[in-house]
């Protein structure tokens, strides 16, 4: 039997919804989740380090909202491409050329899986919470404590969510701005790259369902 004192999902998990690109949470507020590229720092002269270090002060120093940064590290999925060598293999009428496939196939399988290899996304996440959230937030937490209250995110309306997503993408283009001038390339993450992302970190055992946007480098 299910232990009584053990939460569903649904209230752990605080996402309410995704629509269009955007995460809407249960309070109400939105999130814009970025992809960004990464830069090798040690292997700058220092004086472009000094300069990266600059523009990342002045950045920082331009926000008046805050923003989050998140690494995800999970072991190297190889089986899509090692699917599309065997497709490749089906088609090839050439015995050298079969042969070759199948051996690099096997290398590249064997070393992925020996040396665990591991890729690294990084992300920035960027929120937004309308006005009114925070002038209801004490007489909500009260209502909600005493009847229960539905989920914020599922009832937003067309119109508001139109209005909020604008504001969010201004942000969204403030720390894009920003970021360039240390090097840092980013692309939002579109409603199924948002399913995908949330599905692996709930799920971290599972193989990838989905491709992750290449970033510009």
């Amino acid at each position: 039997m299910p232990n009584p004192s053990t939460k569903p999902t649904r209230d752990i998990v605080e996402a309410a919804e995704i629509r269009d690109g955007v995460l809407i949470l249960k309070d109400g507020s939105l999130r814009a989740i970025l992809m960004a590229s990464s830069i090798n720092f040690s292997l700058k002269s220092s004086d472009e380090q000094d300069a990266i270090v600059l523009q990342y002060q002045n950045f920082l120093n331009s926000l008046d909202f805050s923003i989050e940064f998140f690494i995800q590290s999970r072991l190297l999925n190889i089986e899509p491409y090692l699917e599309t060598l065997r497709t490749r293999l089906k088609t090839e009428f050439n015995e050298l050329m079969k042969i070759q496939i199948t051996e690099y196939i096997e290398f590249v399988r064997t070393f992925v899986e020996s040396a665990n290899i591991v890729s690294k996304n990084f992300y920035v996440v960027i929120p937004f919470t309308p006005v009114t959230l925070y002038k209801k937030e004490g007489v909500r937490a009260t209502f909600a404590s005493l009847f229960g209250t539905q989920e914020a995110g599922a009832t937003l309306k067309e119109e508001n969510f139109k209005e909020y997503t604008t504001q969010l993408y201004q942000r969204v283009d403030a720390v894009r701005q920003g970021l360039i001038r240390t090097g840092v390339r980013m692309v939002p993450l579109n409603t199924e790259e948002l399913i995908e992302l949330l599905y692996s970190l709930y799920n971290p055992g599972e193989l990838e369902k989905g491709k992750i946007p290449e970033v510009e480098k």
